[in-house]
């Protein structure tokens, strides 16, 4: 298997924030349920994105930036 990667738009939002951490403040910044939630093996950043009327460029522009990835 190859490397994560955070933009990869399958990525479920569990392994995300398993392998990056220090994403979850992004999370909570936006009120976002996802941390823990049953369903983060199975949604997306752009599954949440839509959930939560989110800007998914911006929102993943913050997710890397988190990440140290930007």
């Amino acid at each position: 298997m190859g490397r994560v990667h955070l933009d990869d738009p399958d990525l479920p939002l569990a392994d995300l924030m398993t392998e990056w951490p220090q994403t979850i403040p992004v999370f909570v910044k936006y009120n976002m349920l996802c941390v823990g939630c049953l369903i983060g093996p199975f949604h997306t950043v752009t599954d949440a994105c839509a959930e939560y009327s989110l800007d998914q460029e911006t929102f993943l522009t913050e997710l890397m930036q988190a990440a140290g990835l930007a």
